[in-house]
């Protein structure tokens, strides 16, 4: 007994197989003819079937124009062919060939277009049978067999070549009838079929096939699949149909062939089933695919959903927001988008929480289209105005979105009333979606999006996820337009608690720099301030308040008010401090029970330099709660730091602050800033430093210099964090603008102080103010003499536009003004003075007070 065949292709013996007369083995079909041509129409590649199809060998042929290959009188043909490939994945039809030996043949080709790893593209070009000559039939095919066997529409000869054949079972069928029925079923099954020989090849395929690449089974046949759809999946699907042929048994893939240029296609699940004879050996392989459309489309909605997700809402702009729209719905769920924004509500309002009636006056504000000259093109930043009965209103009045069809009278009517609508649907739009923007209430705008390319009308699913996509657009616009408007009240909340104009004051020159955060974050708290205090002393603070927004600039502004507070008082840097402390422990009490109010709240964290600068005595004392240190610059160009010790930031409550006292000399440079300065991303804090003095050593004329070059010296970008900057040049009262004088603790002494007064107003040329200088003096060293210690000292300080009286004694017994009673013979002297000098007060030392005047000086 002989063995039966062990592998694909093999044929049983003669005495095995079924008894009948013999039927001669099909010849072995040549290989396929395949060629490779650049986009130059130069021959790159040539098969040994492409030498059997012309007979030319590749060095003839690689490297020559690929239309030497083509009939004399087919060269137009060709041309046209090649302009009809421009511009597509993939191109076929019927070309006449030219035979080395001189004859014409008429091929079906099939080319595919493929790219190389660099620029360059080049065609694959196949052909799956040898040529035939025109005017005969194929060498070795019988006359009467030639039309059946080519022909899958025919009854008899094609039903009993698909019996037949190289991978028929060799028995006949029993009856004609039940073998049309069989043809019938295999070409009109309602999913993809065919079937591949034992050299997986193709040798029949279903109208099912046909259609989904776009090409005839006579077209296909011959041809491998990687051949016929040139993509990874097709190389994967063969190794399969391979495992199949060698008794793999049914192989199943997720994925399958897709339509015409478009590869491979995971929307189909494909099955490869062996068709074996019937002594139980494998001849052949049938491919059968099923497209799982809705749980294909299901998922490729939530991956766009997913992917949505992280492409719209990357940047804090509305236009960018919409393009990010249209760009992520063109072309996976439509072939056309456009997105409306209504106009923001000015003097940054809120947007309006419902449509408004009557026309819609719209920015279109991005749109997108798979055609460069599509229904939505060249219309971005145009006005809309949209009648009060379009689907535009509709949608907008109901809140939700809407499906039109072409049909539609409401869509067909609108385009009537608006030529701008009519442009944007143009006339190949034939399914229109209209979906409104809303968030948290509020009406933001509209998307529409349309289908002109693609045939399938949109669903109710369409509209789902459109509405998903533009609820997310929504989302990130409002929150933009939100913290628009927020970032500009914080900004104008700031501005307005920043000092508007530097106090007239002879102390110090003063600039000033304050540049907000360049983040999302917004606006901090960070402040600076200048402060006339007694005696022609100034006092200067820079903060800096933890958090952003408007409840760290309100945080900021109490502050702010309790620092000028409490320096009205006169108090040393370390005890101003001590209270400010105090005070943020009480805000940040009150607003613990509020809710969302973080630990910064209350200002806990708040760091501060309080610095206090005497021109007279040229001394400048400091205390810091957490701030950064300030810079001294010496006339003489030498930048250091001022050693003033660290105190804990405002807040913490129970721990101490430290004034540090030293002397400046005339001319010398005071830098204050907050630490926003020196937060630097491209730097580390030593080279931030270096540049920083490096920029305040620099000889500058004027102050505003000196900032704008710390500024640009420092800062490359926008900074993460706010930036206050003060910068400050000592001045000095010299020895001929102040005089004192020693007073003995006795009543007859004051006639002798008014003395001193008026005489040294007369050296000054100030005779203009001795009444209410003596008047002043009367009552301060009387005062002193009555309720005061001994030492007793009058000093008279000349300004500009100025004249301050001091009277110091060492009681620590402040006056206070009181309202004499009718026949009371005294209590009337404060209040006077109160009356005629332009401000008063008491200043304590470590020992002793000082009580003062301050009057001003006319220009005469």
């Amino acid at each position: 007994m002989e063995r039966l065949p062990t592998h694909p292709g093999e044929r049983p013996h003669e005495s095995d197989a079924s008894p009948g007369p013999a039927r001669p083995a099909p010849p072995t079909p040549p290989p396929p003819a395949t060629a490779a041509v650049d986009a130059r129409g130069i021959v790159t590649e040539w098969s040994e079937g492409a030498r059997q199809l012309l007979g030319y060998p590749p060095s003839e042929v690689v490297g020559q124009p690929a239309a030497r290959l083509l009939a004399d009188d087919a060269g137009t043909a060709g041309t046209a062919a090649l302009r009809d490939a421009a511009g597509r994945e993939r191109w076929s039809g019927t070309v006449a060939l030219r035979h080395r030996d001189g004859r014409r043949l008429r091929r079906e080709l099939l080319a595919h277009r493929r790219t190389a790893d660099g620029p360059v593209t080049e065609w694959l070009v196949v052909s799956a049978v040898t040529g035939t000559p025109e005017g005969q039939t194929p060498a070795g095919t019988p006359e009467g067999e030639a039309a059946g066997s080519g022909t899958p529409g025919s009854e008899a000869a094609g039903s009993e070549a698909a019996g037949s054949g190289t991978f028929g079972s060799g028995t006949p069928r029993s009856e004609a009838g039940s073998g049309r029925l069989g043809e019938w079923a295999f070409r009109q099954a309602p999913c993809v079929m065919a079937v591949f020989d034992a050299d997986l090849r193709l040798v029949r395929a279903n109208a099912g096939m046909e259609q989904v690449l776009s090409l005839t089974e006579d077209q296909m046949r011959g041809l491998r699949l990687p051949e016929i759809v040139p993509h990874p999946v097709s190389d994967e699907t063969e190794a399969k149909m391979r495992r199949v042929l060698e008794g793999g048994g049914p192989q199943h893939l997720r994925a399958g062939a897709g339509p015409a240029g478009t590869g491979a296609n995971d929307g189909w699940s494909t099955s490869l089933v062996p068709l074996e004879d019937p002594a139980g050996h494998v001849r052949a392989v049938c491919l059968a695919a099923h497209q799982r459309l809705q749980e294909h489309l299901a998922r490729q909605r939530m991956l766009l959903l997913s992917e949505a997700s992280a492409r719209i809402g990357t940047t804090a702009d509305s236009g960018r927001t919409a393009q990010e729209l249209a760009g992520i719905a063109v072309p996976r769920l439509a072939d056309f988008a456009a997105v409306d924004l209504l106009d923001a509500p000015r003097h940054g309002g809120a947007p309006s929480p419902a449509a408004p009636a009557g026309p819609l006056a719209a920015t279109r504000t991005a749109v997108h289209s798979v055609l460069d000259d599509g229904p939505a093109a060249s219309t971005a930043g145009t006005k809309t105005l949209y009648p009060a009965l379009s689907p535009v209103a509709r949608c907008l009045a109901q809140g939700h979105g809407a499906l039109y069809d072409a049909a539609d009278p409401d869509l067909l009517r609108w385009a009537r009333q608006d030529p701008g609508a009519a442009r944007l649907l143009g006339g190949t739009t034939h399914s229109v979606m209209v979906v409104p923007m809303r968030a948290h209430g509020a009406t933001l705008g509209v998307a529409l999006f349309g289908r002109h390319r693609r045939a399938e009308p949109f669903e109710a699913d369409d509209l789902w996820l459109a509405e998903e996509l533009t609820a997310k657009a929504a989302v990130s616009i409002h929150t933009t337009r939100r913290d628009s408007r927020e970032h500009t009240s914080t900004m104008t909340l700031q501005r307005s608690l920043l000092p508007q104009t530097l106090p007239d004051q002879g102390a110090l020159d003063i600039a000033t720099r304050y540049l907000p955060a360049g983040t999302r974050a917004g606006v901090g708290g960070d402040w600076f301030d200048v402060i006339p205090l007694s005696g022609a002393r100034v006092a200067l603070v820079v903060g800096d308040v933890v958090g952003h927004g408007i409840r760290a600039s309100a945080t900021m502004g109490r502050l702010r008010t309790a620092v000028r507070t409490l320096a009205d008082v006169d108090l040393p840097p370390d005890e101003l401090l001590t209270h400010l402390d105090d005070l943020v422990l009480h805000l940040s009490a009150d607003e613990g029970g509020t809710d969302g109010a973080d630990e910064s709240a209350g200002g806990i964290g708040t760091t501060c330099l309080y610095a206090v600068y005497d021109p007279v005595s040229r001394r400048c004392a400091l205390a810091r709660a957490g701030h950064p240190p300030p810079a001294a610059v010496t006339p003489d160009g030498a930048v250091r730091f001022l050693d003033v010790p660290a105190g804990p930031p405002l807040g913490l409550g129970g721990l101490p602050f430290e004034t540090f006292e030293t002397e400046l000399p005339e001319g010398s440079l005071l830098a204050l800033y907050t630490d926003g300065l020196l937060a630097a991303r491209d730097h580390d804090i030593d080279e931030a430093l270096d540049k920083m003095f490096a920029a305040l050593a620099r000889p500058a004329k004027t102050l505003d210099t000196v900032c704008d070059r710390v500024l640009t010296a420092m800062l490359t970008h926008r900074p993460d964090d706010d930036i206050a900057l003060l910068v400050a040049r000592t001045r000095a009262l010299h020895a001929d603008r102040v005089a004192a004088w020693d007073l003995a603790s006795d009543p007859a002494v004051v006639a002798r102080a008014r003395k001193h007064a008026t005489e040294q107003l007369t050296a000054w040329g100030l005779d203009d103010a001795a009444f209410i200088t003596e008047l002043t003096v009367s009552e301060l060293v009387t005062n002193a003499i009555r309720y005061g210690r001994p030492p007793i000292q009058l000093r008279l300080i000349h300004e500009d536009s100025t004249l301050t009286c001091e009277v110091f004694d060492s009681s620590s017994t402040a006056p206070h003004m009181r309202r004499a009673r009718t026949f009371d013979e005294g209590g009337r002297g404060l209040l006077l003075v109160g009356q005629l000098a332009r401000r008063w007060g008491t200043r304590h030392a470590p020992t002793g007070k000082t009580v003062w005047a301050e009057q001003s000086l006319s220009p005469g």
